[in-house]
């Protein structure tokens, strides 16, 4: 049966709507899992650390493209609401343009600044040469890795999730596959890991641009009859910047965190937190898919006016996030064990440091969600003013603050309970901002 964006959402309906959204998310996390398993384990702890250092820049670009995708979604969306598929799909068309035209301008100055930008994180001698390796290759990447993030939320407003999905696995898996050929089976190291990636990105963003290229049933298509609209493009930006916010807050939260774990606890520090991010990658790709998932039908009733469909999708929605919080710190307090000994088994005491950290961090996971939907939220009903407070507050005041004042405060052992502490004082900023906003939005 096919879900269109005007039906009334049930949670069964729901829940089959963002599903695919959700499990698009935790496959484009598995792109860095994937590569952190296969280098950790085929590689070192070395090589582990150097592509945790340098790839949080990555997140930063390709936060340009989550920003024009999120941005430009609420956007579409919204005409789509106001029944003007044409120029829908016209704004569609340049949004995608804009993004592969930027992409390529950073593929060209990334591979430059790559060295400078590893010096600068704190990487020296092996190290080093090894973030100058995996950092060109993935910048070369950054066409499709922006474009990638972009297309994820257009396959949502084309009510093609399923498709979305499809493609995101596609990548994935070709991911998995080139890792281990490229590391395990042909020992390339790190540039094997840049290469598989790279490649993975390429293979599932032309398979998406080609569906839109062409004749297809969806909403939404690719059209050369379009051209540069300065209003909407500019909307889109200051729409979809709280995504960017939350990318580029949360890169500069890693390295920051890196900068002082590695002061701390030297290389097993660095790479004790990335297993952290990886586990954290996945988790928190349920919110932020579930958030992306839900964002075209919130913008679709609030371009339709349709008050009642928007109280019955925020009220399910906060039932559904409170859900998946209690369920992802019973299930990752459980798999603590399993997870680190799966990235770090083979060092006794890092696989201790990490086991500590991750009970400690996986309590957030009750925490991150609310705050996370909140800024998607603001997002599809246009106003990305206050998405956009919420990420910047969350990230840049709350969570650096944290990191920087607990262990001077506390000590070294509570840098691990930053993002517990953060995480909390998020989710009361953004019930604040749900209770002065719902009059105005009439969503509760």
């Amino acid at each position: 049966m096919r879900i269109q964006l005007s039906d009334h959402f049930h949670y069964r309906k729901l829940l089959a709507f963002t599903l695919p959204s959700i499990a698009m998310m935790v496959f484009t996390s598995i792109y860095s899992l994937v590569d952190g398993f296969f280098v950790s384990n085929f590689v070192g702890k070395t090589a582990f650390s150097a592509i945790n250092l340098i790839g949080p820049v990555f997140s930063i670009v390709g936060s340009l493209g989550m920003m024009i995708g999120a941005g430009g979604t609420a956007i579409v969306g919204k005409t789509l609401g106001e029944k003007e598929p044409e120029k829908a799909n016209k704004y569609f068309s340049m949004l995608i343009f804009t993004v592969l035209m930027i992409g390529t301008v950073t593929a060209i100055i990334g591979w430059f600044i790559t060295e400078p930008l590893a010096v600068m994180l704190g990487a020296e001698g092996q190290m080093l040469e090894d973030c100058i390796v995996y950092g060109r290759i993935s910048f070369l990447g950054s066409p499709f890795f922006m474009l990638q993030f972009s297309m994820q939320t257009f396959f949502i407003t084309a009510e093609k999730p399923r498709l979305g999905l499809a493609v995101t696995v596609l990548g994935g898996v070709s991911n998995m596959i080139l890792d281990a050929l490229l590391i395990a089976v042909f020992p390339l190291g790190v540039l094997g890991a840049a290469v598989a990636t790279t490649l993975a990105q390429v293979i599932a963003t032309l398979f998406a641009l080609i569906y839109f290229a062409f004749p297809n049933n969806s909403l939404l298509h690719l059209t050369f009859k379009t051209r540069i609209y300065g209003r909407v493009l500019g909307s889109a930006c200051v729409n979809g910047s709280s995504e960017m916010v939350t990318n580029i807050a949360y890169s500069i939260v890693t390295i920051l965190y890196n900068t002082l774990l590695l002061r701390y606890y030297g290389e097993d520090g660095v790479a004790a937190y990335g297993v952290l991010m990886y586990v954290g990658f996945i988790f928190s790709a349920i919110y932020y898919g579930y958030s992306m998932g839900v964002a075209p039908v919130i913008s679709y009733n609030y371009g339709a006016a349709n008050h009642k469909e928007m109280k019955n999708l925020f009220r399910k929605s906060m039932v559904l996030i409170t859900f998946f919080g209690i369920t992802m710190l019973a299930i990752s307090q459980l798999a603590t064990p399993l997870l680190s000994k799966i990235f770090v088994g083979y060092d006794k005491e890092l696989y201790d440091l990490t086991c500590h950290a991750m009970r400690i961090y996986s309590i957030s996971f009750l925490f991150m969600g609310v705050a996370a939907f909140g800024s998607s939220f603001y997002t599809a009903l246009n106003n990305g003013v206050i998405s956009a407070v919420i990420s910047f507050v969350r990230t840049f005041v709350f969570e650096i603050g944290c990191i920087l004042l607990l262990p001077f405060v506390f000590g070294e052992e509570a840098i691990w309970w930053a993002v517990v502490a953060s995480g909390a004082a998020s989710t009361l900023l953004t019930v604040i901002f749900f209770v002065a906003y719902r009059k105005k939005y009439q969503y509760a």
